[in-house]
């Protein structure tokens, strides 16, 4: 018994002295020191030996494990200090590292410009309303001077509910909704999704706008250019030119289309704004009388202005964007650019 005891250890402590790797030190453990390793399995065999020598040889047994022992620990130790002053990685963890970075998310490009146009209209003084997304053919439509069987009807590829309902086409309806509950003065901005059935590389069924309307005494078409003027030099900048081009639309008279100058050529001319040196931005207007008389105010005693301006459409443009479907594809490697 002795004799095997002294032969285990001195196996083991040749076996203990060729460990480098820490890869190598959990066999060892398992083999010596482990609870079915050769010394367990001696250590119960004590028990079959004469009671005068079961003493000696059970001190030389502790004796020997705990040395075993001790110098395994003093071994691994040595190991990992290598390991780490050499760069290389142990299988203990070092507890005072950081911990590992969680992303932040960001907020969609759209969401972003949505922002900063409502904050731009709030530092002149406009207010902020919503309104649904589902909205009846009357404040869609009638409400905006655009009755049934209209022309101007085919202007919107419609989503319809039934035959009072629909998903809103603009944000135009909230004029109505506001005007109708509220005197005047007014000044507000209505922003929101909207949809229309349309779909290609500039459209998509739902997109976001922007409605901005100003109603008091004399309003005149200069203040409307003065408004869109402050509000295109601050999304842009200062040195971006605006003009307005008479266009048409049911509720407001005059109509305009407000272009800006290429953000992308300045003026020069490119492939993005047709080599016309112009870029279509929104459309605005001097509301009309009949949208008025619909509401209750005296189109004699006010007057105002309104505009229109879609979303998606800005941010392609500040951004240099060439496909607006690539804002709803959840493209990480997109959308985290912004």
């Amino acid at each position: 018994m002795e004799e095997e005891l002294l032969r285990l250890q001195k196996e083991a402590e040749q076996d203990l002295a060729s460990l480098t790797e820490i890869k190598e030190l959990e066999p060892f453990r398992v083999k010596y020191l482990g609870r079915k390793s050769e010394f367990t399995g001696l250590m119960r065999l004590l028990g079959g030996v004469s009671k005068e020598d079961r003493p000696r040889l059970g001190k030389l047994a502790n004796e020997i494990k705990a040395e075993l022992e001790n110098r395994f620990s003093v071994r691994k130790t040595d190991i990992e200090n290598q390991l780490s002053a050499s760069g290389a990685e142990s299988t203990s963890p070092d507890l005072t590292l950081p911990g590992r970075t969680i992303p932040f998310g960001k907020l969609h490009p759209v969401t972003q410009i949505m922002e900063e146009i409502c904050s731009i209209f709030e530092g002149m003084g406009f207010g902020v309303a919503e309104g649904p997304d589902v909205e009846t053919d009357f404040y869609n439509f009638e409400a905006l001077n655009i009755p049934k069987h209209h022309p101007a009807r085919d202007m919107h590829d419609t989503f319809y509910v039934n035959d009072s309902l629909l998903l809103r086409t603009h944000t135009s309806p909230m004029q109505a909704r506001i005007m109708e509950n509220q005197d005047p003065p007014l000044r507000m901005i209505a922003p929101g999704k909207v949809y229309r059935r349309d779909s290609d590389i500039t459209h998509t069924p739902m997109f976001h706008q922007v409605e901005g309307f100003l109603v008091d005494k004399k309003v005149s078409f200069a203040d409307l250019r003065g408004v869109l003027g402050a509000f295109i030099s601050k999304m842009f900048d200062d040195d971006t030119a605006i003009r307005a081009r008479p266009s048409y639309f049911p509720f407001t008279e005059p109509s305009a289309e407000i272009d800006i100058g290429c953000v992308i050529c300045r003026g020069k001319g490119c492939r993005v704004c047709k080599h016309t040196g112009w870029l279509e931005i929104l459309g605005a207007g001097m509301i009309d009388p009949e949208v008025f008389r619909q509401v209750g105010y005296d189109p004699e005693k006010y007057s105002g202005f309104a505009f229109g301006l879609g979303v998606e459409r800005i941010a392609m443009l500040k951004y240099g964007i060439n496909d607006i479907r690539l804002y709803y594809e959840n493209d990480l490697r997109f959308l985290s650019q912004f």
